[in-house]
């Protein structure tokens, strides 16, 4: 049961996400897009991607890579520092010494990149 009910917020969430950010299955986006006051970011292996931080959520969207909802974890060294995953992602942010450095992490392909923000 409590698989489902698990199963269930991330389904949830993940569709909140998506209406929120103006997302739909049937308009690819080419690019991730800044709104107003939205942190973008690029990184290595031409990754760029913009995020939305709500309600202990990330909505991390990579253009062609593909949108990814995150639920904030338990980690990073300092108070600046803070981690959200999913079973696909992992994001680190508030890295480097400005605070402005962030490393997604992709479980398959696994792949590691390193980004700053713009």
């Amino acid at each position: 049961m409590a698989k489902f009910m698990v199963t269930a917020v991330m389904a949830t969430l993940w569709l909140s996400g998506c209406a929120s950010v103006g997302l739909s299955n049937t308009e690819p986006r080419a690019t991730a897009e800044a709104q107003p006051g939205t942190p973008r970011y690029r990184c290595d292996q031409g990754i760029a991607f913009t995020v939305r931080f709500t309600n202990d959520t990330a909505v991390v969207d990579a253009g062609q890579r593909g949108n990814e909802v995150l639920l904030r974890d338990a980690g990073g060294a300092t108070p600046q520092q803070t981690v959200y995953s999913n079973s696909r992602m992992r994001a680190e942010f508030g890295l480097g010494t400005s605070g402005r450095e962030a490393i997604l992490r992709y479980a398959s392909p696994p792949l590691a990149a390193h980004c700053v923000q713009e």
